[in-house]
């Protein structure tokens, strides 16, 4: 996952992988039959991360804190974004362009927390319009990441974080 995120899918090799985890290339032909078998591990993984952290921000009690919980561990992992972009959102796009079955399967790297999102902003009183808001937190967040990464500058991140609180308090 770190070399997929640091380098980019395409570009990280399963020798690449061995190497990192100080195994023989072998071994790692022996979990992982094609790149394509290793990017679903990275997909997965990277959901089950997503799935812990929406675990632990719907024990909040309103949708609204669960929506700002979201935001501040945007705004924690500032210094991540501006390095590296968003990881979730490199790997879809990444994925994406590869076609096939892969680029279909990456999909749900963005759906699923759309999904968590839009149940969110339902819960929130706003039945008809909770697609659409979902959408636009979801792309609001994608594009700070990408501007925080290709300015390499983490305070995009505050400045659009606190932007995004003012929204979700205006609700």
């Amino acid at each position: 996952m770190k070399l997929a995120y640091a380098r980019g899918f395409r570009e990280t090799s399963l020798a690449d992988i061995a190497e990192a985890a100080h195994v023989p290339v072998g071994n790692v032909y022996y979990y992982f039959k094609t790149k394509e078998e290793l990017a679903e591990a990275v997909m997965e993984r990277r959901l089950e991360e997503f799935r812990a952290a929406r675990a632990e921000w719907d024990r909040l009690s309103s949708p609204k804190e669960r929506l700002l919980a979201f935001v501040g561990s945007v705004q924690a992992n500032r210094k991540q974004l501006a390095r590296g972009g968003c990881a979730l959102g490199g790997l879809c796009s990444e994925l994406h362009k590869e076609g096939g079955a892969l680029a279909k399967k990456s999909a749900t790297l963005f759906t699923e927390p759309i999904g968590w999102l839009e149940k969110q902003f339902r819960a929130a009183g706003h039945e008809k319009d909770s697609r659409e808001l979902a959408v636009h937190f979801f792309s609001a967040f994608q594009g700070m990441a990408t501007v925080a990464l290709g300015t390499n500058n983490r305070e995009v991140v505050v400045m659009e974080t606190k932007r995004l609180k003012d929204w979700i308090g205006a609700l």
